[in-house]
């Protein structure tokens, strides 16, 4: 039983919903798994939004990455719009720091690292993230993915403040520039995004204690305000406060971030990147968190034209002598691969396509 059809993709189950629309966990016709989003109609109500829209989905077409979710499908012209990525097994960031606690110091940077090289793709395709926070991070079998890229454009800041829950999570990871509402921002949101979620990654606890969402938008528009730094480690303070700097041209390149993570992740751990890469991934990823095609959607398992004959069809055997005939040997038990089955298919569907 699914939730409907949209764009050949069958809906299984939510997955979550925020500002942009709905999410759901989708199958296609070939069992692909994909998160399918399903734009809020008032985001694209006006012809030149949905234009909009449709030019951002063409460039999103161009990012790529192991750290990125990639996209698979969109139609920006239907009724509703909607946007089909990658599905990445596993849970997000903030339900991993939520139920388990803040990282170590070289993991979280790690997989800050790991987090920037993703970044880096997107912005070698001219676009921002605009978005990055923990709930937008998946902590994946082979480590950290970014989901959600690109397309927090469609939101107006008025949506932020007057659309039911379009604040979920978001304004506490938001850039002074994007509170103020200026319209050409630069990779700098997306560095102050980072050290957000790292803050966040590392502590448990957010830049501003929780309050309603205008007073939380005017501390961070407020320079004097500084973010609370207390409790992460004091070798990434430093890195983290300039990553958080009020003016974004004081904040730091992102290839310097991420040599600097990579700095602190392997002497704080004494560990090589490959080692500690493996580590973030067997670490965080929860198998328990991945969704699996339902068994009613699942391709075929048998040939149909390999089946065995129907009971009437089958041609009997040589009667043995004294007219009895022979007992059938027992077939031996049939063995579960089923185990096996499922990890060959989830390790095709974390292969990116060519």
């Amino acid at each position: 039983m699914t939730l409907g059809t949209i764009g050949g993709y069958e809906l299984v189950r939510p997955l979550g919903s925020g500002g942009m629309g709905e999410v759901f966990f989708a199958v296609s016709s070939t069992a692909d798994r994909v998160a399918l989003k399903v734009i809020r109609q008032h985001l694209i109500a006006e012809p030149t939004v949905r234009e909009r829209f449709a030019a951002e989905v063409e460039s999103l077409k161009l990012v790529y990455g192991s750290r990125i979710a990639r996209i698979e499908d969109a139609d920006p012209y239907a009724d509703p719009a909607w946007l089909a990525v990658e599905y990445v097994a596993g849970a997000t960031l903030r339900q991993h720091v939520d139920a388990r606690g803040p990282l170590p110091i070289s993991l979280a940077a790690m997989a800050g690292a790991m987090l920037a090289d993703g970044l880096a793709k997107v912005h070698q395709a001219r676009l921002l993230h605009r978005d990055l926070k923990p709930q937008n991070i998946i902590l994946g079998p082979d480590g950290p993915k970014l989901i959600d890229f690109g397309l927090a454009l469609l939101i107006d800041r008025s949506d932020y403040l007057t659309e039911p829950g379009a604040l979920v999570g978001t304004p506490a990871y938001m850039s002074p520039e994007q509170v103020r509402g200026e319209r050409k921002l630069t990779v700098a949101v997306d560095i102050y995004g980072l050290a957000a979620t790292l803050v966040f990654a590392l502590t448990g606890h957010g830049l501003y204690p929780p309050t309603n969402s205008w007073n939380l938008l005017l501390r961070i528009s407020e320079p004097g305000d500084l973010p609370d730094l207390s409790g992460v480690p004091p070798e990434l303070v430093q890195l983290l406060g300039a990553m958080l700097a009020f003016d974004p041209t004081a904040r730091p390149r992102l290839d310097a971030v991420r040599a600097r993570l990579l700095a602190v992740a392997t002497a704080s751990s004494g560990r090589s990147v490959p080692d500690l890469r493996q580590e973030v991934a067997a670490l965080t990823f929860d198998p328990a968190a991945e969704l699996l095609v339902p068994v009613e959607l699942e391709d075929p398992r048998r040939d149909p034209e390999d089946t065995a004959p129907a009971s009437g069809d089958e041609t009997p055997g040589p009667e043995p002598a004294g007219g009895r005939a022979a007992p059938e040997p027992s077939a031996p038990p049939p063995v579960d691969v089923g185990w096996l089955v499922n990890k060959i298919r989830r390790q095709y569907a974390r292969r990116a396509t060519l």
